[in-house]
């Protein structure tokens, strides 16, 4: 049998992205893991995140906001970021002091999408508690980017 390896930094960042915790177990701190799998579904079941889903996915948009509890799938955008990122940290390879930075606007700008999912309409339509903070993610990545490639620039 191999030696233990640990992971490189997409494949812990890719299960991350599959089920926060994932990408800890991968790295080998099943402690960790644990703790955010747990979180994960205590998240999940009490904002009814996965009826909001399937909701969502069959296109009754106004049945997911009304079975979503808001209160609860407010924590999920910064439990979901720090679990990718912590991940992706502490994966192999050598890590800038400010890899956070995409991480972190992403998650502001899905909980900004999530705050505004049930008034924003798009084109007339209103995209509602799955999808709009999905589709926040790619500004907040793409503000983080820029942000951290002029602190980048900015710093040397």
């Amino acid at each position: 049998m191999k030696d233990y390896r640990k992971p490189k930094k997409h494949e812990a960042l890719l299960w991350s992205i599959a089920l926060p915790g994932f990408g800890q177990f991968l790295n080998g701190s099943l402690f960790k893991g644990c703790v955010f799998i747990f979180l994960e579904i205590l998240v999940n079941v009490l904002s009814n995140f996965n009826l909001a889903i399937i909701h969502s996915f069959t296109g009754e948009i106004q049945k997911a906001i009304d079975v979503t509890n808001f209160q609860w799938l407010m924590f999920y955008p910064c439990l979901y970021m720090f679990a990718m990122w912590e991940a992706y940290r502490n994966a192999d390879g050598e890590v800038n002091c400010f890899s956070y930075i995409p991480f972190v606007f992403g998650a502001f700008f899905i909980t900004i999408g999530l705050i505004y999912s049930t008034s924003l309409k798009i084109f007339g339509v209103i995209i509602g508690p799955v999808f709009l903070p999905m589709l926040s993610l790619v500004p907040g990545l793409l503000v983080g980017f820029i942000i951290y490639k002029l602190v980048i620039i900015y710093k040397t």
